[in-house]
């Protein structure tokens, strides 16, 4: 009787974590009654009551989600005319734009490279939300950076980020505690998409 009684308990244990979760989200509302009672609730009041909202719960932001190998084909062909790695580009992208080809920063950076308008030019970019325009232009400017500093990644990295003239400046990568961030954001995901396989 016991273990019957053990396993129905058990039994009902796991139906309800196995359940799916509902996240209940709602607004609170404050109204007074006839009587002058004032009254709090989560279901909005008839019309006929004069109630406002009391507190209004902050909406979830949605947040979209970008494909991480549409562009594969793209960044295979940038790595093979540029002399670069796959995994370097797309690990660049990603940090950059996270797969988001209408990116824009608060600087001006556009597409998945994050491009600034000063350099579309002499890397032949006319639509920089265009993706295989702003991949192979922000690969080529990739390259320009790891031969500028003879291939040391992190300083071309560094360049990317802050622009070289901040490079040449400190002489390696600069005090910025955003570019510091970003070479080892990029260094990170470097490793990650290399031990996938694909480098």
């Amino acid at each position: 009787m016991i273990r019957r009684n053990i396993a129905y308990i058990l039994t009902l244990a796991l139906i309800f974590f196995l359940m799916p979760v509902t996240i209940i989200r709602a607004d609170i509302y404050k109204y007074q009654d006839k009587n002058g009672v004032i009254h709090f609730t989560n279901t909005r009041p008839s019309a006929r009551k004069q109630s406002k909202v009391y507190i209004r719960e902050a909406r979830p932001k949605k947040t979209r989600v970008f494909s991480t190998t549409r562009y594969d084909k793209i960044i295979t062909k940038a790595a093979k005319h540029n002399g670069l790695l796959f995994s370097l580009i797309k690990s660049v992208i990603s940090v950059e734009s996270n797969f988001n080809p209408r990116a824009v920063s608060k600087k001006g950076a556009r597409g998945l490279m994050q491009i600034m308008p000063g350099n579309f030019r002499t890397l032949a970019i006319t639509d920089p939300f265009n993706p295989y325009q702003n991949i192979m232009g922000g690969s080529l400017y990739l390259k320009r950076m790891m031969k500028r500093y003879d291939g040391q990644l992190t300083w071309a990295l560094a360049a990317y980020n802050a622009g070289p003239e901040a490079v040449d400046r400190y002489g390696g990568i600069p005090p910025y505690r955003e570019t510091q961030a970003y070479v080892k954001r990029v260094l990170k995901s470097l490793l990650i998409y290399q031990k996938g396989g694909k480098v």
